[in-house]
């Protein structure tokens, strides 16, 4: 394959992904001193008159749809060897499924995100078009300024004109996001295919799980216990196998999916922002926003619970708070100054390269708003189980690049021994940042515990007392 610097006037600076048909480059135009995205034919096609249409027809389908909900096509072109090429926008806020990869949703942000895509594939049918593969990573996050990312639809390789799609004869989709009318030839489809897709799309983003197959999808709530309801059946009625029974439009599904979303973030106003009604004892303003860790590449979990219990031991001025997660298996005491806020329904030990699946964890801080945000000083405690793989080695594998490393020690406590690593000097903050693996002495238990606690300031037996504190609850 021969080496490409340059398309015209566009600059290569990396290569982006690559598809069936396609390379995705990020390039720069030097003319309008802009980031954009280009998509070239690979080169094993160039001969295909039936893919190469097949890829024109992309950029034709996104050029029509005219939508700033959908990526937008700015120019098109030939290579001297002769592969098309069409330049678009460049996404730089990354796919829903790098989204998903850093860790469990908040409720809300996760219905959010899926009512952004359902008015993107609602642009696509109100232009003639059925999208046909929508999922994760076909959803695109371009940030703003001062304001909440762009949800774009992308990847418009299988789409069809709904004239064209009423007679389809192949089968085509991603597992877990095909409707059973599309994954069998000669059904025909209309839009509610792409309402199918929102709603696996939706499932994945609030249970963290792909869905099962059309008829078998398991509840959302049976996933993650902080689930209404009302989330549960508004995503299964998108999942319907029969679509009479689904909603008539993503039109229809992105309204319920907004509505679902300002409930849940609801609960979680301040009194004054809600005409005067008593926030209930524990639950904290619920933050826009909980993604990884900036700098360590850790999530947490991400939704306030109900079941969090915050009980005050000793006297004011050693006071701390006994801290419950939402199953009852762990217990933590902090500070007192520490408490107040809390997320309790669970961690995805996958943030820190172990098994996929959704494990007891909480996370208690003065400001929880800020714990995502290395750089933001908060004092808390994150506290997450792990049933296999190891957790000692996944920590001691954890880089923290712009903090300094202030050196590792073994840990023999009563309950516990492994290892604590520490930093300071974090960006943003003086504090200390502190991570624990540890193993429970003498039971034989297969029960590992990762625990990273922020410090804005404090001296390191407050770390070692809060991790001497992990009590787990078979």
């Amino acid at each position: 394959m021969h080496s490409l610097e340059r398309i015209g006037r566009y600059r290569l600076e990396r290569r982006l992904g690559a598809g069936g048909f396609g390379v995705v480059w990020l390039a720069h135009d030097d003319v309008l001193d802009a980031a954009v995205a280009v998509k070239v034919l690979t080169e094993n096609w160039v001969d295909r008159l039936d893919i190469r249409e097949r890829f024109l027809s992309e950029a034709r389908l996104l050029r029509k749809a005219d939508s700033n909900r959908v990526v937008q096509v700015y120019d098109i072109g030939e290579l001297p060897d002769g592969r098309p090429y069409f330049v678009m926008e460049y996404a730089d806020g990354g796919t829903l499924a790098d989204r998903i990869d850093a860790g469990p949703l908040p409720v809300a942000e996760a219905l959010r995100l899926t009512a952004r895509a359902a008015r993107a594939a609602a642009a696509l049918h109100a232009a003639g078009i059925v999208h046909r593969d929508i999922k994760p990573s076909n959803v695109l996050l371009r940030t703003t300024p001062g304001g909440p990312d762009r949800v774009l639809l992308a990847d418009l390789g299988l789409a069809k004109s709904l004239a064209q799609a009423s007679g389809l004869t192949i089968a085509a989709g991603s597992a877990g996001y095909t409707p059973p009318e599309q994954a069998r030839p000669g059904s025909g489809i209309d839009a509610r295919a792409d309402v199918y897709s929102l709603g696996a799309l939706g499932h994945h983003l609030v249970t963290g799980s792909v869905p099962g197959p059309p008829g078998e999808v398991e509840r959302p709530d049976r996933l993650r216990t902080d689930i209404g309801p009302d989330v549960g059946r508004a995503l299964l009625r998108a999942l319907e196998p029969d679509r009479e029974r689904r909603w008539p439009s993503a039109e229809a599904f992105a309204a319920e999916l907004e509505r679902l979303a300002g409930a849940a973030e609801d609960e979680g106003v301040p009194t004054s922002r809600r005409n005067g009604r008593p926030r209930p004892p524990g639950r904290p303003l619920r933050p826009r926003r909980a993604t990884i860790l900036a700098v360590t590449g850790v999530a947490v979990a991400c939704s306030v619970g109900v079941g969090a219990v915050l009980l005050e031991h000793g006297p004011a001025a050693a006071r701390t708070l006994a801290v419950e997660d939402g199953t009852g298996r762990i217990t933590v005491e902090v500070p007192a100054a520490w408490g107040g806020q809390v997320r309790d329904s669970g961690w995805n030990p996958r943030s820190l390269g172990l098994k996929d699946g959704t494990e007891p964890g909480l996370v208690v801080a003065n400001r929880l708003a800020r714990w995502p945000d290395l750089r933001a000083g908060v004092d808390g405690a994150f506290v997450g189980i792990s049933e296999h793989g190891d957790v000692t080695g996944a920590v001691r594998a954890i880089t923290h690049p712009g903090c300094h490393y202030a050196g590792s020690h073994s840990y023999a406590g009563a309950r516990w021994h492994g290892l604590i690593r520490t930093w300071d000097g974090c960006p943003g903050e003086d504090g200390r940042l502190t991570e624990a693996a540890l193993t429970a002495t003498g039971t034989g238990t297969r029960s590992q515990v990762y625990v990273q606690i922020r410090q804005e300031s404090g001296a390191d037996d407050t770390a070692d007392g809060v991790i001497g504190s992990v009590r787990l609850k078979a």
